[in-house]
């Protein structure tokens, strides 16, 4: 059966740890449809990549399997984990990893992984990501059933995910996710600010006195606000990069002020 598997690692893609990954399933099942999501979530950075899971993995067609491998508890007591929704299957550990993308969804299934017979034959205390992720992402792709990999699960690890303080006259946010282009993604929403008429952004020592539509609507080089693609707030610098101009990385306070 040829099913999608998608990736996102923290690997980066200057050592061998993808490509051993990739290997492991393709040795399983040969006609998997591998796609890589991301494989440079910073380091150990679970928030970030529960974002970039959720904010891709919707726009997959229906029986994706998602293997997501970020994991700073592997090896320790942390389960390894399959859960399927009405649409998709994740994969990886259950460390909070999957509680963005799984938020409103209907869950079929929580499998604890557990059985050895579809893990690889020596197991890594520091790779389970190909020793245990990857093969298991290869069988299911194969057909096999959920149940074989090991017993149900009552309750997922889940994130303490920041919210935004909201108040008449602020609301108190943080950014979650720097992107590539530098662009800083905050934990607040349209509908969090839609009834601040005029609102202004502060961020560090920086003020943005409206929200814009796009990065066309400032001049090159200036700071701009305004709600991205998957639906948050976010500060970007037309032309530049927002986070090296105001030296500021995920966990930094923003506040929208009436």
């Amino acid at each position: 059966m040829k099913r999608i598997i998608t990736l996102t690692t923290d690997f980066g893609v200057s050592d061998g740890y993808v490509g051993a990954v990739k290997g492991v399933i393709k040795s399983i099942n040969p006609e998997a449809d591998i796609t890589d999501i991301s494989h440079h979530i910073p380091p150990q950075d679970i928030l970030s990549a529960a974002f970039c899971l959720n904010t891709s993995s919707p726009y997959f067609p229906k029986n994706t399997i998602h293997v997501a491998i970020v994991d700073p508890g592997v090896g320790g007591k942390r389960k390894g984990i399959l859960v399927q929704t009405e649409k998709f299957s994740f994969i990886g550990p259950d460390n909070g990893l999957f509680s963005l993308v799984l938020r409103g969804r209907d869950i079929r299934r929580q499998i604890s992984l557990e059985n050895q017979r579809y893990f690889l034959n020596t197991l890594s205390s520091t790779f389970h990501g190909r020793d245990i992720f990857a093969p298991v992402a290869a069988y299911l792709c194969l057909g096999i059933s959920p149940e074989q990999f090991g017993p149900r699960l009552e309750k997922l690890k889940s994130l303490d995910l920041p919210s935004p303080r909201v108040s008449a006259r602020k609301i108190s946010g943080q950014i979650i996710h720097v992107d590539n282009f530098g662009n800083l993604i905050t934990n607040i929403t349209l509908e969090d600010f839609r009834m601040l008429p005029n609102p202004k952004i502060r961020i560090g020592k920086a003020m943005i006195g409206k929200i814009s539509r796009t990065y066309s609507d400032v001049p090159a080089g200036k700071l701009l606000a305004y709600t991205g693609s998957a639906g948050y707030l976010e500060i970007g610098q037309n032309l530049g990069n927002a986070a090296t101009l105001l030296k500021v990385k995920a966990g930094a306070k923003v506040e929208v002020l009436k």
